[in-house]
């Protein structure tokens, strides 16, 4: 990528990592389709993360500035969708 993923300096090392694994599942949603179950895991811990809406808002909206993906509209798609299927943006 071309640009630097939204992060916060409070977060721990683990943290990040876990943040950019998100991130990177909503890109490979765009780009090749990406496991519903896998996205929803990554999204749940990106919220354990990030519990609050307006920081959540913050962070997504930066990224999707950043990036051109996302991630609002890939996580509806996901929990409209049945387990098992395969999400592609």
């Amino acid at each position: 990528m071309d640009f630097s993923y939204p992060l916060s300096i409070d977060w721990s090392t683990d943290e990040i990592i876990d943040v950019i694994a998100f991130y990177e599942a909503v890109e490979e949603a765009y780009s090749k389709g990406i496991e519903r179950d896998t996205l929803m895991f990554k999204y749940r811990r990106f919220k354990e993360i990030v519990p609050s809406k307006s920081e959540e808002k913050k962070l997504t909206d930066e990224y999707e500035e950043l990036s051109g993906y996302s991630t609002y509209k890939t996580i509806q798609k996901a929990k409209n969708a049945p387990a098992g299927e395969r999400i592609k943006m």
